[in-house]
């Protein structure tokens, strides 16, 4: 089952999709926002490109593990998401995805402009694999 990744943020999308098993992410691509209905619109495509059957947004909660305003704008662009491409949507938390992300660029020695370009796809890639990963048994407390 291809699963798909967003990282949503409010200047980029990070993509990332899963191997057809559903085992291992990849990185796929970053979308820079426009207007909602273009960025529902790109997702439906890349949904129909890769035949996405499932598709998990980070969920932006507290160090406490609450969920504020940006936690709840990504429940509802999920919602969107779900009745846009018609496919089940979940959430998964992100905390220090992106920190993560930005770690492993820097020790991989990428520049400072290049890894502004690849986080956000590297982040919605470190989301999907634990996202996977605890869903065939292998994640935290798994």
């Amino acid at each position: 089952m291809r699963v798909l990744a967003i990282d949503p943020g409010t200047v980029r999308l990070g993509l990332a999709l899963s191997d057809p098993s559903g085992t291992i992410a990849q990185p796929l691509s970053v979308l820079t926002r426009r207007t909602n209905s273009e960025d529902l619109k790109q997702l439906a495509d890349v949904v129909t490109q890769y035949q996405v059957e499932m598709i998990v947004v980070g969920l932006p909660r507290t160090m406490g593990g609450r969920l504020e305003a940006a936690a709840r704008d990504a429940q509802e662009f999920g919602k969107q998401v779900g009745q846009t491409t018609g496919r089940p949507v979940a959430y998964w938390d992100e905390r220090l995805t992106t920190v993560a992300a930005e770690r492993y660029l820097i020790e991989q020695g990428k520049r400072r402009s290049k890894r502004r370009q690849e986080v956000d796809r590297m982040a919605a890639t470190l989301l999907l694999q634990g996202y996977l990963d605890y869903q065939r048994g292998r994640g935290p407390g798994g």
